[in-house]
């Protein structure tokens, strides 16, 4: 467990003195605040909209011909397709889902610009290497425009180029995932950094309308390491990750394979997750 715990630290500690001063400078925001919340939204509404804007990705191709309609088309009266979504979606995040606090409330919201300039990239994975010292969104963009300008080959970078000029020509209105601690609190993306990162890039001033905002509220988020990283947040996310790998995933697997059985009468086995 020591050495899990290590291992999941390590690229977040690196950066956990600036995140720490990252959140204590959004937190100057607050006064500026905007938010406001339109109206309450299920879990299984957030859950629909976070498969959705990850349905492409390799883990599903097993399961994208049995499932597109399902994901595409939600009937959230069905207990039997929610309780698939939240399956095949536990199949790719199920670790990232199961670190939000148990009483988060969902609230689709209203931003203003001030809310734009206080929230935070993804702490993970590339975002790691441009997101520092503190992750704000508006600067993670203009560390990413910088690498646009000087021609990088990066392959991270050549994506949200792509993904800037096809947003130019593309509005439609898909869905962002936050989470925060109240209204005037820092607010961190969870799903949708690419889509927000590039909407930054090709046009700063309308993000704010751009898309459909979702978000995750909670008094207990600073518990959750993908809002605040420390210590305590990491060792509760390292055990979360032991009891995902030895119970939880097995347990996915069969949630969607009794889905595809109720449906067709012939049962189609789930492939374990590498």
């Amino acid at each position: 467990m020591l050495i899990l715990l290590l291992l999941v630290s390590l690229p977040f500690l690196r950066k956990s003195r600036s995140a720490e001063k990252s959140l204590a400078e959004a937190q100057g925001f607050g006064d500026q605040t905007g938010l406001r919340k339109i109206r309450r939204v299920d879990e299984n509404v957030v859950i629909a909209e976070f498969l959705r804007g990850e349905f492409y990705q390799g883990e599903f191709t097993g399961y994208r011909k049995r499932f597109t309609e399902l994901v595409s088309h939600p009937d959230f009266s069905n207990e039997r397709e929610n309780v698939l979504r939240k399956a095949l979606l536990y199949r790719r995040r199920g670790r990232l889902w199961r670190e939000l606090p148990h009483d988060t409330q969902w609230w689709e919201v209203e931003l203003t610009p001030a809310e734009v300039q206080r929230m935070r990239v993804f702490p993970r994975n590339q975002w790691l290497r441009y997101g520092v010292p503190n992750f704000l969104l508006g600067e993670t963009a203009e560390r990413i425009r910088a690498r646009i300008l000087s021609n990088s080959s990066d392959a991270f970078i050549d994506k949200l180029r792509s993904l800037s000029l096809e947003m130019k020509q593309d509005s439609m209105f898909s869905s962002v995932i936050l989470i925060t601690i109240d209204e005037a609190t820092p607010i961190t993306i969870i799903e949708g950094n690419h889509r927000m990162t590039a909407a930054s890039l090709g046009a700063p001033e309308e993000v704010h309308r751009r898309f459909r905002y979702l978000c995750g509220f909670s008094p207990h988020m600073a518990e959750c390491c993908w809002y605040q990283t420390d210590v305590s947040t990491l060792w509760r996310y390292a055990k979360n990750t032991v009891s995902y790998y030895l119970k939880h995933r097995r347990q996915i697997a069969a949630e969607i394979s009794a889905g595809v059985l109720d449906e067709t009468g012939e049962a189609e086995p789930a492939k374990p997750e590498a």
